[in-house]
């Protein structure tokens, strides 16, 4: 499988991380962790699936991805292609009005927000262009369309920055006081931004802090307390849901993105 990844035009930085652009030769089933940004996919070439259970469903050309406390597997047809959107962590308010706490967990076509009509002419143009950098002008055009707002909540961006430099080991309660705001006004206004809750936000940023250490054969257990848990089998149960793996088995095995 090859993944090239670009960077957005300068007005849509403040809204998009990057686009990936992933090729699949033969046929591959990809590992895709939990991660703090919505993912919007254009397939343009081939078939991918989703595995739940030992079971596929074949996605829609263009599918869009809430944030998830749980691994997905994604089967990857032999000859086939699809552009990735991640958008920044309060990036997707800009393009999309629907509640976004309603996609945690989710990966539905993008048609239930905008007129299919609309989606068959990018999905159309997309086979059509002849290389990378058309194929990602033609989903910037789409995506700056759509753009009607650019004015991030800045008490959320201080909340996730706050959230990233602990590495996600920070009380909820302490952190809303910190910003002056009461816990339930802090909770819906987050929601509404990032489209998970604090702790959900915070869950996904200490299982990834975990992985990037890459322990290897590092005890697991002084992890674990390294990370606020207070015991092991809670540490692999979150662990095992996050990455549907044992931690011996995903850090030996490698195959994720």
């Amino acid at each position: 499988m090859k993944m090239e990844t670009y960077m957005p035009a300068v007005p849509l930085r403040p809204f998009i991380k990057a686009y990936k652009i992933i090729e699949s030769g033969d046929e591959q089933t990809n590992r895709v962790v939990p991660d703090t940004s919505f993912a919007l996919a254009f397939r343009f070439k081939g078939q991918i699936s989703s595995i739940t259970e030992g079971w596929k469903t074949t996605l829609p050309a263009a599918t869009f991805s809430g944030l998830r406390k749980s691994v997905r597997l994604f089967n990857y047809a032999a000859q086939t292609s699809a552009l990735i959107v991640q958008f920044e962590e309060t990036g997707l308010p800009a393009f999309f009005k629907p509640p976004l706490h309603g996609l945690f967990e989710q990966s539905i076509s993008l048609d239930n927000f905008f007129p299919g009509s609309e989606i068959s002419i990018v999905e159309e143009r997309l086979s059509e262009a002849p290389d990378n950098l058309a194929k990602i002008a033609i989903v910037e055009q789409f995506l700056c369309d759509k753009l009607f707002y650019n004015k991030p909540d800045k008490l959320v961006l201080e909340a996730i920055n706050k959230i990233h430099s602990s590495n996600g080991i920070i009380r909820i309660k302490e952190l809303a006081k910190s910003l002056y705001i009461s816990n339930d006004a802090f909770e819906k206004r987050f929601r509404r931004a990032v489209g998970a809750t604090p702790k959900q936000f915070s869950s996904i940023i200490k299982l990834k802090a975990i992985i990037g250490q890459n322990p290897g054969s590092g005890s697991f257990t002084d992890i674990a307390f390294e990370h606020g848990y207070y015991d092991q089998p809670h540490f692999n149960k979150d662990f095992k849901l996050f990455t549907g793996q044992a931690p011996t088995e995903f850090f030996n095995s490698g195959l994720y993105w």
